[in-house]
């Protein structure tokens, strides 16, 4: 405490510590460009990608401030907790993948792949399922970066990861842990890890879209039967799903995982 009143006193501070007045700006700020719906965790990881450190706790406290009903709307909510707690054993032991569908009426599909250690994500948005983008977008570049994966956990629909599980299994010799088998395939509710993105991905990011985009085929604004029409809003979605995904997946990764001690 003694040292806590000397540093008022004298007005001094930690080196990149930010005053309140800049944390409140900060978090407007990030509001204003992710909209409401990130609370403390999502906010600090943000804020972190832009260079702004702060602890949760004071996060927490100015988005209770600013934005009172979403604070309390947050609190209240059920969340979509796993019915079995997952622990990965380290980095590279599983990377599960999956693709969401929940604009694929406007032609924009999501593919994820979550390391289960981390909880490190890395994505693509194509107009439909592509092996080969989902090959070289999400599980080549991931391995390059990272190294072969022990193993990767994907569901029964095999076509779409096809080229991922071929090379997975060509290059087993090379993981890390070779006891088991490189790929496992299990139903969507075995693969809880990458499930539990998407509700995330969803509320954030597909939803709001989607619910636009619902509303411009009810006043018959756009025709998804015309296939220039289904072009450009395939292109027009992808982008900006692009930018709610990049920012989520930036706070997703920047943001700090309980009991690893580190962001």
């Amino acid at each position: 405490m003694g040292i806590r009143r000397f540093c008022e006193k004298h007005n001094l501070r930690r080196k990149g510590l930010v005053t309140d007045a800049e944390l409140e700006r900060a978090v407007m700020g990030s509001i204003g460009e992710t909209g409401p719906l990130y609370g403390r965790k999502f906010t600090t990881g943000y804020l972190a990608t832009r260079g702004v450190r702060a602890a949760e706790r004071r996060v927490g406290k100015v988005l209770g401030d600013i934005h009172r009903p979403y604070h309390e709307q947050r609190c209240q909510g059920a969340r979509n907790l796993s019915p079995v707690p997952y622990q990965g054993c380290y980095m590279g032991h599983q990377l599960h993948m999956d693709q969401n569908e929940k604009l694929v009426m406007f032609e924009v599909t999501h593919v994820l792949a979550v390391d289960g250690y981390s909880g490190n994500i890395a994505h693509s948005s194509m107009p439909v399922k592509n092996n080969l983008v989902i090959y070289e977008e999400v599980y080549r570049s991931a391995v390059i970066r990272h190294g072969m994966w022990d193993q990767v956990r994907v569901d029964h629909g095999r076509e779409f990861f096809y080229m991922c599980l071929y090379m997975q299994e060509r290059l087993s010799g090379r993981r890390h842990n070779t006891s088991g088998p490189p790929y496992r395939q299990t139903t969507s509710t075995m693969n809880h890890r990458v499930e539990r993105i998407w509700s995330e991905v969803n509320q954030r990011v597909n939803y709001p879209l989607k619910e636009a985009l619902i509303q411009l085929q009810d006043q018959e604004l756009i025709d998804m039967e015309d296939d220039l029409t289904k072009y450009c809003t395939s292109n027009l979605t992808r982008t900006l799903s692009e930018i709610g995904l990049c920012r989520m997946i930036q706070a997703w990764n920047a943001h700090r995982v309980p009991g690893r001690g580190t962001q």
